[in-house]
């Protein structure tokens, strides 16, 4: 969920996303054992404005990705809407999403697995050009797939080359060119940048920040780098378990986490300062998310957890600050675990 400052290009409604995981029909039945589902995506609401960076972040296997290949079309929704300029994307046939699908791309995490390692650099990029119409003639498909070369960093001779002669990074420049050559208005980039050197890293952080300026681009996009997050992003949603719990503007997000889930995400970035050193750490593991606890999905490893939250799954809240949060303790104003509230002044002194 973003503030509606401005109309969004895309919004996300109730979104949702169940995964059949169970054995076949003649083992459940010999085994006695019932249907088993995972849900990948729980009832996710965002919005993102155009022009803007929409981040999402969390631990693997939090649905991040899950919800990359939803908004593309690789997965269908189980429940909830995509919209895009107002039209429903979930339930649209396959024959009317061609325009979509023209201005919806992605950039894929592993930047060699991406391309095909048969073609050319200039077929990989003049594919989308060719599938959508974009080009008239082989002289302009040639003209604009250089064109695009040098609009991501390389130079034009590059086209004649195939992938496995780049590096890490440069491979990821020509996933962002082709991404690019349909001209769309959104990209979905699952951890561009994950696969990628730290100073590789912040080229290719560059250049997106440059191309979303220039070509006024709008991106959904998932990382589980907090320093990566806090370079690019405008809004940022944190997820657990499938839920977004917390989300906001990324100022207010990384400035003052209040979700203890955030909290814990935001201690493990390095801290010069020292600054958050009594924070009580959070411990565990996430649980299993075909069986998930009862209540609030995080309250196994929170240190704020009550009764309560074992027994109710909290809404989304919007706080003073800008942001919404998921979380029975923050809207109680509770911030200290009851097992910690004693006062320091009570504790026995040296002997």
């Amino acid at each position: 969920m973003t503030a509606r400052s401005s109309i969004p290009l895309l919004s996300i409604e109730g979104l949702s996303k169940t995964f059949d995981l169970s054995a076949p029909f003649l083992n459940r039945m010999i085994e006695r054992k019932p249907k088993s589902y995972l849900r990948a995506v729980d009832a996710l609401d965002i919005d993102i404005p155009p022009g803007k960076t929409f981040s999402l972040v969390g631990e693997s296997g939090c649905g991040k990705s899950t919800v990359a290949k939803l908004v593309v079309g690789l997965d269908t929704p189980s429940a909830g809407k995509i919209m895009f300029e107002g039209n429903d994307l979930s339930d649209l046939p396959a024959a009317k999403r061609g325009n979509f699908r023209r201005r919806i791309q992605m950039i894929f995490q592993d930047p060699y697995a991406s391309l095909n390692p048969r073609w050319r650099v200039r077929d990989i990029i003049a594919e989308p050009l060719r599938s959508f119409g974009i080009t008239s003639s082989r002289a302009e498909e040639l003209s604009e797939v250089e064109r695009l070369l040098e609009l991501v960093g390389l130079a034009a001779r590059d086209g004649e080359k195939f992938p496995h002669e780049f590096s890490g990074g440069q491979r990821q420049r020509i996933s962002i060119a082709r991404a690019i050559s349909s001209k769309p208005d959104f990209l979905v980039c699952d951890e561009p940048t994950s696969a990628l050197d730290v100073s590789v890293q912040s080229q290719i952080l560059n250049l997106m920040r440059d191309l979303q300026e220039e070509l006024g681009l709008t991106y959904l996009f998932i990382s589980h780098d907090l320093a990566v997050v806090d370079f690019i992003s405008d809004y940022v949603g944190v997820m657990y378990l499938g839920r977004l719990v917390e989300a906001g503007p990324a100022e207010q997000i990384f400035q003052a986490p209040e979700h203890p889930y955030t909290r814990l995400l935001m201690d493990t970035v390095p801290d010069i300062t020292m600054g958050r050193q009594n924070r009580e750490p959070v411990v565990g593991e996430v649980p299993n998310p075909i069986n998930p606890p009862p209540g609030c999905s995080f309250n196994p490893r929170c240190p704020l957890a009550d009764s309560g939250c074992r027994t109710s799954s909290p809404d989304l809240v919007a706080r003073p600050n800008g942001t919404v949060v998921a979380c029975h303790a923050v809207v109680q104003g509770r911030s200290e675990p009851e097992s910690k509230s004693a006062n320091p002044t009570d504790l026995p002194g040296p002997a």
